[in-house]
């Protein structure tokens, strides 16, 4: 008669498996199982984070002081993610949409994304000032003197000057706009190649970039771009900027040291 653990010969046997290895093998599997499940959940993250290409939909609210002014501005409008957080900085760079001048959104996220929605972005640049005067302050003193040829009427109340070709801007032009009662507007822009109208001038509508900049608060200087595709809104643009940055000044300035 065979006891349990003895072969037909009367030896005892080991058991295929020990304890322990069903054991090993089992804490095995439990780890080969939580890297599976870490693996799912990280491709879906770093799919995520590819998706909002350094985009944010978090609205969270940063205080931000630049100079002696305060911004007291949400995540998903500003441009770069190492901006997003409160306190001191030396710039801060925003996008929005136009008309409705609003921030990402995984609804707007096509807008922010894709190259053909490009000219329905603002793009804008906050900074301490460096100079006395904004765009339209320097007309008369710098620009005016660089002006070549006589004056083009764009449309939209804008008249086209270019510029010396020794005067360092390159292929930029500069238009201005009468604003009674206020200083003229004043852009530069690159333009794409225009081509000659029946009869106001010049079409200035291109693929090309605008920039302007304006002093607000305290002592910022906003600068900002937009498509030159735009430049029929140019008094509309204006004006939105400058409400905009306005709504977002914290009331009292940064206390001096």
């Amino acid at each position: 008669m065979r006891h349990p653990g003895q072969g037909s010969t009367g030896g005892t046997y080991e058991p295929l498996l020990s304890n322990a290895l069903l054991a090993r093998l089992t804490a095995g599997l439990v780890v080969l199982a939580l890297a599976v499940a870490a693996i799912s959940l990280g491709g879906r993250w770093y799919g995520q984070q590819l998706t909002l290409a350094g985009h944010t939909a978090s609205t969270e609210i940063f205080d931000i002081a630049i100079g002696n002014d305060r911004l007291r501005t949400p995540a998903n409008i500003i441009r770069f993610p190492e901006q997003r957080r409160s306190g001191a900085a030396e710039r801060l760079n925003l996008y929005l949409t136009w008309p409705d001048m609003q921030g990402y959104s995984l609804e707007r996220r096509e807008r922010f994304d894709q190259l053909s929605f490009a000219d329905s972005l603002l793009f804008l640049e906050i900074t301490e000032a460096t100079m006395s005067r904004d765009m339209s302050g320097r007309l008369e003193p710098i620009y005016q003197r660089l002006f070549d040829k006589e004056p083009v009427d764009a449309g939209h109340g804008l008249m086209l000057h270019h510029l010396r070709s020794e005067s360092g801007y390159g292929d930029e032009v500069i238009l201005t706009g009468k604003r009674p009662g206020r200083p003229d507007y004043v852009v530069r822009c690159i333009l794409a190649p225009a081509k000659e109208t029946g009869g106001s001038g010049r079409e200035t509508s291109g693929s090309g970039d605008c920039q302007r900049d304006i002093h607000m608060g305290s002592g910022l200087n906003v600068l900002y771009r937009f498509s030159s595709s735009r430049l029929g809104e140019w008094d509309h643009i204006d004006a939105a900027i400058t409400a905009f940055v306005g709504s977002r000044l914290a009331e009292e300035e940064v206390p001096k040291i």
